[in-house]
């Protein structure tokens, strides 16, 4: 059967020619064309290095979760840019502004196909910087983690970016999870600050996320605070 191949949409913003160079660039000089795809990102500190990976002690043909990771891999090191920083939010929102400030980052659908909202980048920097100085505030430092157990609304998008930028690590639990499947990964990751709602709302109807939380917690006496988005 033929893989079958679809015209490119009239505002794409490269051509099947340009896009089949680049793809064998990747393939036959991934260091140079890895090195060039960087030069894309805005960075705090430039890298020099591009790539430094190796594998002793394991088969890396393996299935995953078999001999990579397994007693066999003695030595397995996978570090794209290691010597470069940067921010993520910065990445995702702030230098889009000089140019795109009023134009639309995210489009959201709520439960309800008719409610819906559109978020520029200039409303999503001022949302996301100001969450990111009431976790400062809140105690939340670089290396914390923080819980993000939220329904698909935007205040999620936001409680992500701000966690990054101030570099405190996120780790997203998806909101139908029981309160003992949510306390399992708070304690997995050692967890300090949590940041759901109230409620959520699928298929019409609502799910008690707070509650949930307030049962997860019971077993995860580390968490210092949480932080509640009212969605209902």
């Amino acid at each position: 059967m033929m893989a079958e191949t679809f015209p490119l949409l009239k505002d794409t913003k490269i051509d099947t020619a340009t896009y089949t160079r680049l793809y064998e660039e990747s393939i036959n000089d991934p260091e140079t064309f890895w090195a060039q795809q960087g030069k894309r990102l805005d960075w705090i500190q430039p890298y020099t290095k591009i790539k430094n990976t190796h594998y002793i002690g394991g088969d890396i043909g393996g299935d995953i979760g078999g001999d990579i990771g397994g007693d066999s891999a003695t030595d397995v090191s996978i570090r794209w840019y290691e010597d470069g920083t940067l921010n993520a939010c910065v990445n995702c929102v702030d230098r889009h502004l000089p140019t795109r400030a009023d134009k639309v980052a995210i489009i959201w659908e709520g439960d309800d196909p008719a409610d819906d909202k559109k978020i520029t980048y200039r409303e999503l920097h001022t949302h996301v910087c100001r969450l990111a100085n009431v976790l400062k505030r809140e105690g939340v430092a670089k290396g914390d983690r923080v819980t993000i157990y939220m329904p698909m609304i935007v205040e999620a998008a936001y409680a992500m970016l701000a966690c990054a930028r101030i570099g405190a690590v996120h780790s997203v639990v998806f909101g139908g999870f029981s309160p003992e499947a949510l306390a399992g990964r708070i304690l997995d990751c050692d967890s300090t600050f949590i940041i759901t709602a109230d409620e959520g709302v699928r298929g019409g109807k609502t799910v008690p996320l707070k509650a949930n939380c307030d049962a997860a917690l019971a077993q995860c006496p580390q968490v210092k605070k949480v932080l509640v988005v009212k969605r209902t």
